[in-house]
């Protein structure tokens, strides 16, 4: 057993070293101000949002992420928003934690449709305990002086429109690549994210409605990344959904409105690679917890799920 989870640790690491990547969220349509910063402000109201993600749990060295975030707009017929997030991520002998501010300027291109540019600025500290790693050469240069609390700037950009029915979005949050070096060495690298998202409203009846979406991650050097949703929200208190991760998991996701202010929220994945099979993992889950007080806009923003 000791083997299995030293090899899923290396690996872990191995694509840490590679292939930087965001943290990853299967409840992102409640967490859009994490991958794009136009979207701050767009649901009209002030909103706060904590989020747990447990993934591959059982397996030792694993990512696990925390998120606290909101975002409210301001200005006249909110044409500007403002929003902010910190992230921490711990995968393996790494800990990572990001802040980030973000701003966003809307205009009316339609009776309906809202377009939105964004800015996210912010940075993120990274440390890694090489020291908690097993390795066959102790003499190692690229292993052999941990990084501690490596400060890193970013930046980054994104467009969004969206209709109370409707909404498409393009974004680069992270548009600095940063070497991280030990001993003159690199052994990590940020990448850029490209993100794509879109979803839909159909209206079935005055009791239910439907959302199909879509996210897709692009980074050069990993594979390209599609989730597909459907989710249903019943009586504007229940939703009930499924997704696929293309070549990577299946999801189930149930929230509910507790009441006018919050929301809770829960997800599961199921992985369909090799490493699902794995005996020691056990899936991967999410709890959200989203605050909106009360405000003229909330009846009417709440069935749109984005």
């Amino acid at each position: 057993m000791n083997r299995k989870i030293l090899l899923v640790c290396l690996i872990l690491i191995t694509n840490f070293c590679q292939a930087q990547q965001d943290a990853q969220y299967t409840q992102y349509m409640y967490n859009t101000i994490s991958v794009n910063p136009a979207y701050a402000g767009s649901r009209g109201v002030f909103n706060a949002v904590l989020l747990h993600r447990t993934q591959w749990y059982g397996i030792q060295g694993a990512p696990s992420t925390q998120t606290l975030s909101f975002n409210t707009p301001f200005g006249k017929q909110n044409q500007l928003g403002i929003g902010a997030s910190i992230i921490n991520e711990k995968i393996g002998p790494s800990n990572a934690t990001y802040f980030n501010i973000d701003f966003s300027y809307s205009i009316f291109v339609s009776e309906i449709g809202k377009l939105s540019f964004g800015l996210k600025a912010g940075g993120h500290l990274i440390s890694v305990d090489f020291e908690k790693l097993n390795l066959n050469d102790l003499n190692d240069g690229a292993f052999t002086k941990s990084i501690n609390n490596k400060l890193s700037p970013n930046i980054g950009f994104g467009m969004y429109y969206h209709t109370d029915d409707f909404y498409v979005g393009l974004s680069v949050p992270n548009l600095l690549e940063t070497n991280h070096l030990s001993d003159g060495t690199t052994i990590t690298k940020e990448r850029m994210h490209y993100y794509f998202i879109n979803g839909y409203i159909i209206y079935i009846n005055n009791h239910i409605k439907f959302k199909p979406a879509i996210i897709s991650k692009l980074v050069f050097g990993a594979p390209l990344q599609i989730d597909v949703s459907a989710n249903f929200l019943f009586h504007e208190k229940l939703t009930l959904g499924l997704a696929y991760r293309w070549s990577a998991a299946v999801s189930a996701l149930v929230g509910f409105q507790v009441s006018d202010t919050i929301m809770l929220g829960v997800s599961y994945d199921r992985e369909t690679t090799a490493l699902g099979n794995a005996s020691l993992n056990n899936g991967s889950y999410e709890f959200m917890l989203r605050f909106q007080p009360k405000g003229r806009s909330i009846r009417r923003l709440t069935p749109r799920f984005f």
